[in-house]
């Protein structure tokens, strides 16, 4: 058998490709979700990978789901933070809860996922931590203070981590894509598309898989030295 990775947000977008892609790699992969029962059922019949349901904003929740899935699968080495939700809002019209809300999932779930794996890591001397961020999190973006504080978080917390991590085999790397294929952002009207695409590069959008080709590469033992750092994916839309 191989690793064993759990990806959250794995059922969908990104998240399905990521999921996909580790279990072509050889991976025992635990894909959880959040409330799509649907789209999970969905998901297991065309790939037999198992899902798991549970709110990544929920600490209890979190421990609870990784001692299910090393119940299942064995020993967590693998953890993909992908997990997010949106709740735009221009700043002067930002809720309390649209604020609190994206925090929870899109920060403190990473926390969440990764404190429950951390100890198990640590005494096994290997662990890879991958937790997609976004170049909104790298530049800013209009009507998205929450989001965009909550994945420049999750690069401050993978560069901790990183250091804590790396005496003990495990590796923290965090992946900013820019704008993705993804069902959510094919849905928006076809002229804010072109517009989005007339300010990449290289004049398309990306594709789920070339993001979950990122993550296969630094959940390999071959990345080994790739440690607290992010890799930019955005088609050349801003560099850092």
């Amino acid at each position: 058998m191989g690793r064993v990775a759990i990806v959250t947000g794995g059922t969908r977008g990104i998240g399905a490709a990521i999921s996909k892609a580790l279990k072509e790699a050889g991976y025992e992969v635990a894909a959880n979700y959040a409330g799509n029962d649907e789209a999970a059922r969905a998901f297991t019949d065309e790939t037999g990978i198992k899902t798991y349901k549970w709110s990544v904003a929920d600490y209890e929740a979190c421990k609870a789901g990784v001692e299910q899935v090393e119940g299942d699968l064995g020993p967590v080495e693998v953890l993909v933070n992908n997990a997010g939700i949106t709740r735009d809002a221009p700043f002067h019209k930002m809720k309390p809860e649209q604020w609190n809300e994206v925090i929870s999932t899109n920060l403190t779930g990473v926390f969440n996922m990764t404190h429950p794996c951390w100890p198990g890591m640590r005494e096994r001397g290997f662990g890879r931590i991958v937790t997609i961020s976004s170049i909104n999190g790298q530049k800013g973006q209009f009507g998205q203070a929450n989001y965009a504080a909550a994945k420049a978080g999750d690069l401050g917390f993978t560069k901790t981590l990183a250091q804590e991590g790396a005496s003990k085999g495990i590796t923290a790397n965090a992946i900013c894509p820019g704008y993705i294929a993804t069902d959510m952002v094919m849905a928006v009207p076809e002229k804010v598309r072109e517009s989005i695409i007339s300010q990449i590069p290289v004049g398309r959008l990306g594709e789920p898989e070339e993001i979950a080709r990122c993550v296969v590469f630094l959940a390999s033992d071959e990345a080994g030295f790739i440690n607290g750092s992010t890799i930019t994916a955005n088609g050349g839309q801003f560099f850092v």
